[in-house]
């Protein structure tokens, strides 16, 4: 198993790399929203959808989402006058909302939980508010300030997957070694408060780096510190709301696309919320 994640660690992280860095914005946002519709098939089964062609179908519905937002804003009009595009902002905005709805259902599992839990529209939905939002967030990144600098967005999206990565590994170490109070043992009996805080504790290094990077001012580096401890916060909250989505298909991994590691929503679950939440806060904070 660890040398299957390994190897494909090794042949996906360059991949991912050289596309954030190097794919033109157009070829960028189709490769992005190829990742998010795999995503979307995984989704499928998690929403109690099983036979193929539905799972394919809902995929598909992601694509077409996709779709339409490339055509409706081209890369040079995602920002204008370091404006987010409104369509963008509003997406991002409802996905803010969506966060804070999927936390009380994850403090409320499985209490209140009937609402839904049998409902497969409702949870295909969740998986639109999930990915969409993801797709749009990743894309206003990496086209900011994209005239000035090509590379400056790309720079916002390795911050978001080094402060993420890192709070991975934090939060493990710590579960590991300190952990024995469970953050929320009926949708992820493994996680715990102690591994959340060691998390954040290991993220910290990364935000104080970036806010170096980045020379902020000193009055703005309160507000990223912020900001970075509110997206590795949240990050968590998205692998939590992955796992509870799994307990209620009774399944263990998403998918089985990458090898040793599972689908791929069990590799981008913390990414889904991370990279939206983090960027409504720095269009509206920081931008």
């Amino acid at each position: 198993m660890l040398k299957q994640r390994i190897i494909t660690a090794v042949i996906l992280a360059p991949l991912a790399i050289l596309a954030i860095l190097f794919l033109p914005v157009e070829l960028f946002k189709i490769a992005v929203a190829g990742v998010v519709a795999l995503g979307a098939y995984e989704w499928a089964k998690m929403s109690g959808i099983n036979d193929r062609a539905s799972k394919v179908t809902f995929m598909a519905l992601i694509l077409i989402i996709c779709g339409v937002l490339i055509f409706a804003v081209d890369g040079q009009a995602v920002w204008y006058q370091s404006e987010l595009n409104g369509l963008y902002k509003t997406i991002l905005s409802i996905a803010a909302v969506w966060w804070a709805v999927s936390l009380v259902m994850i403090l409320t599992y499985p209490k209140y939980s009937s609402v839904w839990k049998e409902n497969i529209p409702i949870r295909a939905a969740f998986g639109i508010l999930t990915l969409i939002p993801t797709w749009v967030a990743i894309i206003s990144l990496r086209t900011n300030l994209y005239e000035v600098d090509p590379f400056y967005g790309a720079s916002l999206i390795f911050y978001v997957l080094g402060i993420v990565w890192a709070a991975d590994i934090g939060a493990f170490f710590c579960g590991v070694k300190f952990g024995k109070h469970k953050l929320r043992p009926n949708v992820s009996p493994g996680k715990s408060i102690e591994g959340l805080l060691g998390g954040i504790m290991a993220s910290l290094a990364i935000i104080a780096f970036a806010a170096l990077h980045y020379q902020f001012d000193a009055s703005r580096i309160g507000m990223h510190i912020l900001i970075g401890v509110i997206t590795v916060a949240v990050s968590a909250l998205g692998d939590l709301n992955e796992s509870m989505f799994k307990r209620c298909a009774g399944i263990k991994d998403s998918g089985k696309l990458l090898p040793g590691h599972g689908g791929v929503m069990d590799r981008i679950d913390s990414l889904t919320a991370a990279f939206p939440v983090f960027a409504f806060c720095y269009v509206v904070w920081m931008a």
